[in-house]
């Protein structure tokens, strides 16, 4: 029977992600039915603590996207992988490492892959290079973030056990890393260059691709919103990963009630 159940829950995983979106809750939903009212099982309580912190996180994320954060973000990243081209592919990674480190989510490497893209054309590298690697490093520093919301989930598995967040911080990010920069010099000869690449050439001839271009600049009140967004992200950030590596930092509730003379539960 066990079997069964977990050939169910494959499949509802494997059509889920062919059908991406909102699919994928819909068919999680599904396999969830299944697994109620046919197998019998009794459906676990919802990780309220872990919840919570991701929506935090998210929210923090979006109101930094509505604010222009994203953008400003962008047009750092722009910067920075220009100022050696020819190193795109060595480059590109760290810069999506760092972004999604401090973002906390992965989201953050949309923006970056069309920048990625123009940046190594113009240099003369293959896109494919940066271009899997940076994705790849920007899924590797998700599991390194101490605001990502595989890492809140993996401190709520680990925390009965004793493990703590300077722990699993400890392991995550140099062993993350490390990874990214070595999958960066595997691929770092990956196919011809493009100029010896006759599809290219043949389309660039043709028109079929178009110029890289530099990305538009900010400024004015726009920028200085931007800006704002960002530190206020990163400094409550800041401020989250100092409470989980502090203990004595944290404010506790008991303590809270006696203080302003109220009784806690009984």
């Amino acid at each position: 029977m066990i079997w069964l159940e977990l050939l169910i829950v494959l499949v509802c995983i494997f059509i889920g992600a062919r059908l991406g979106g909102i699919a994928l809750g819909t068919v999680a939903g599904i396999g969830l039915i299944a697994m109620v009212f046919i197998f019998g099982l009794h459906p676990g309580m919802p990780p309220r603590t872990v919840l919570g912190m991701i929506l935090a996180v998210v929210t923090a994320a979006a109101t930094m996207q509505a604010a222009g954060g994203l953008d400003y973000l962008v047009l750092i990243a722009d910067r920075a992988l220009r100022i050696w081209p020819a190193g795109i592919t060595i480059i590109a990674p760290i810069v999506t490492y760092i972004f999604t480190f401090a973002a906390g989510t992965g989201h953050i490497v949309y923006a970056l892959l069309p920048v990625i893209a123009e940046v190594s054309r113009s240099a003369g590298v293959r896109p494919e290079r940066p271009l899997s690697i940076a994705t790849i490093a920007s899924q590797q520093a998700i599991t390194a973030s101490p605001i990502s919301a595989a890492t809140v989930a993996l401190l709520g598995l680990l925390s009965p056990a004793g493990v703590q967040l300077h722990q699993i911080l400890l392991i995550c990010i140099p062993s993350t890393l490390i990874g990214s920069l070595l999958g960066a010099l595997s691929v770092m000869w990956l196919g011809p260059e493009l100029k010896d690449d006759k599809d290219y050439q043949e389309r660039l001839d043709k028109g079929l691709i178009e110029a890289a271009t530099e990305k538009a600049t900010m400024e004015g009140t726009s920028l200085t919103r931007a800006r704002g967004s960002v530190i206020v992200f990163l400094l409550a950030a800041i401020l989250v990963v100092v409470l989980g590596l502090f203990r004595s930092l944290r404010p506790h509730l008991l303590s809270l009630l006696r203080r302003t003379g109220k009784r806690g539960p009984a």
